[in-house]
């Protein structure tokens, strides 16, 4: 017999390996994880408070967690104002910080004792850990925090500055993973690009050969194993360059996730961003001659403060020049210690949405071009899920959740994680239908 635990895992991709790694040490400490509240001994909570709304969605998530079983504690991101939580639900267990993952082990122990010790025998853990993304893909998380202070954010008041894992470990774990049936690794953490800053990019070890912690070698490691590299929160610094030749030569996928966030000069200055967008833009253009499949991902955000009318319509030009594939947009919301909310120029709430409608429709526009070019090509293919009517996978260009898929109709014998060719016959703003090839 072993206590349970129940979890609830909000907010990013790196929020969700950091829930596997907490699941992964109570299941070795010899618990056992609920999938309701009334079968659980405690409940914990793993909250996102990046944004207002995250931070409701978290407080809502605990509310009901209270309500359903009684025994909360909570972590994660929101964690980090305790007081916060308490005002709203006085009644939580304990309350800790994000990658405090001893902590809330540590808490756990306390209000549910584990009532035998970790039997191997019975307590079976796979080497990968706990996960919580189906098999044949994983995230992998490289590095924690960030050094920059974009004045929208506060990340690095949550997380703290960068801090790289040491590359030997990355690869360890990136080799259990592919050894465990992981097809596809995505590799994230708040700025990818600056993996190895601050160990000045020392070398490293893995399996008794030198590599530098560098995000380049790094890729040029993972692209060894076999397996599908979709790299994530890249920022587009010069080095990043010299990735576009690994994925031109099939050893990382042709894709780039670059939160870009603006475009005009003024509003990137007043996000504390790099503003140069010309250079951006030519950039995009080389990258593209290097390596023609390259999807390139980035989301936006509209009514900044301070954003005018003009500032708007130049994003939307922008846009129409870079013809990125895939794009997300957010309507800009103060967040609770975020200099950006000292900033004069409030965008109204009416205007925000009508800008992010016009945003959206423009980049349908930009997306069902493009897809439209794909029909009559053939396309890698990953496959995620068996539906009635068939298959239904992603393309290169198309990362778990965010972006869009790849029907297969009548292909019911294929399995998650085959990888398979299909030539593309229709598309629609987001998503693509096709037959296998040989």
């Amino acid at each position: 017999m072993s206590n349970k635990v129940g979890f609830i895992s909000l907010g990013c991709p790196k929020a969700l390996v950091d829930s596997e790694r907490i699941l992964t040490q109570l299941r070795l400490d010899g618990y056992e994880v609920s999938a309701t509240y009334e079968n659980a001994d405690v409940v914990v909570v793993n909250t996102c408070g990046f944004l207002d709304s995250a931070k409701k969605e978290s407080l809502d998530a605990i509310g009901e967690a209270m309500a359903e079983n009684g025994k909360v504690i909570v972590t994660g991101c929101m964690g980090k104002d305790e007081q916060a939580i308490r005002d709203v639900h006085p009644g939580v267990l304990a309350v800790t910080g994000p990658q405090q993952y001893e902590a809330v082990v540590g808490a756990v122990h306390d209000w549910v004792p584990p009532v035998r010790k970790h039997d191997p025998y019975v307590d079976l853990v796979p080497p990968q850990g706990i996960k919580l993304t189906p098999r044949h893909y994983s995230y992998l998380k490289i590095s924690e925090g960030c050094n920059h202070r974009c004045s929208f954010c506060i990340i690095p008041s949550i997380r703290g500055d960068l801090v790289s894992r040491p590359i030997g470990n990355i690869l360890d774990e990136a080799e259990r993973l592919v050894a465990a049936g992981t097809r596809e690794l995505l590799v994230i953490s708040q700025d990818t690009s600056a993996y190895g800053v601050d160990m000045r990019f020392r070398t490293g070890f893995w399996q008794g050969r030198p590599i530098r912690t560098h995000l380049q070698q790094l890729c040029e490691s993972l692209g060894e194993m076999g397996i599908w590299v979709r790299l994530h929160y890249v920022y587009p610094y010069p080095h990043v360059d010299n990735l576009l030749p690994l994925m031109a030569e099939g050893k990382v996928l042709p894709y780039l996730d670059i939160p870009f966030q603006h475009a005009h000069p003024d509003v990137l200055k007043a996000m504390k961003r790099p503003a140069n967008e010309e250079k951006v833009l030519n950039r995009i253009r080389q990258w593209r001659e290097i390596c023609p499949d390259l999807t390139i991902r980035s989301t936006f955000i509209t009514g900044f403060p301070g954003e005018t009318e003009a500032h708007f319509q130049y994003l939307l030009d922008w846009l129409e020049e870079a013809q990125l594939d895939r794009v997300g947009c957010f309507q800009y919301e103060p967040v609770q210690g975020a200099p950006a909310n000292a900033l004069a120029g409030a965008v109204a709430g009416e205007v925000k949405q009508e800008r992010w409608d016009r945003f959206m429709a423009t980049q349908q526009d930009i997306s069902a071009r493009r897809l439209q070019q794909k029909v009559g090509t053939t396309v890698d293919v990953i496959i995620d899920e068996i539906a009635e009517e068939g298959a239904v996978g992603r393309t290169t260009a198309d990362a778990p959740e965010i972006d869009g898929t790849i029907f297969l109709d009548g292909q019911t014998r294929l399995q998650p994680g085959d990888r398979v060719r299909a030539l593309v016959e229709e598309a629609d703003e987001y998503d693509l239908w096709g037959v296998l090839v040989d």
